[in-house]
């Protein structure tokens, strides 16, 4: 199998989720004061319950983290079966940006806009799953 444009986009979604995960649990934890970055380092025994922007922030990392199990399934499926639809490498691609735009909109609390960019990004998927069910004998 080769790289293909829809594995790299894979890649770099998951470089995103992992600093966004990292982002969430820096800024709910306070971490650019000395007791923040102290809860930040440690075992993080006592959850600290936050609101707002924190709070949309990990809720983000963690919509994103769900959504990307699931793209990254039909976008496996699609590469190792062989599916060479145009489809699969444009619906990689507006999943890739409409979820690049859903981070921030979820994060400042945009609520309509949140749930019209994740329904685009859905539609990237369905995009990709369209192009499996074409490619079955």
């Amino acid at each position: 199998m080769t790289m293909t444009k829809t594995l790299m986009i894979v890649a770099e979604l998951a470089v995103i989720n992992w600093v966004l995960i990292v982002a969430a649990s820096l800024i709910k934890a306070r971490a650019w004061t000395s007791t923040g970055m102290k809860d930040a380092l440690g075992n993080r025994e006592q959850a600290v319950d936050c609101h707002g922007f924190p709070a949309r922030t990990e809720r983000a990392a963690k919509n994103m983290l769900e959504n990307m199990v699931l793209f990254t399934a039909l976008a496996l499926v699609a590469s190792v079966g062989g599916v060479t639809d145009p489809r699969v490498e444009l619906g990689a691609r507006i999943f890739f940006w409409a979820r690049l735009a859903y981070i921030p909109i979820y994060m400042v609390g945009i609520p309509v806009a949140r749930t019209a960019v994740w329904a685009i990004s859905v539609i990237g998927m369905g995009m990709i799953v369209a192009s499996i069910v074409q490619a079955l004998p």
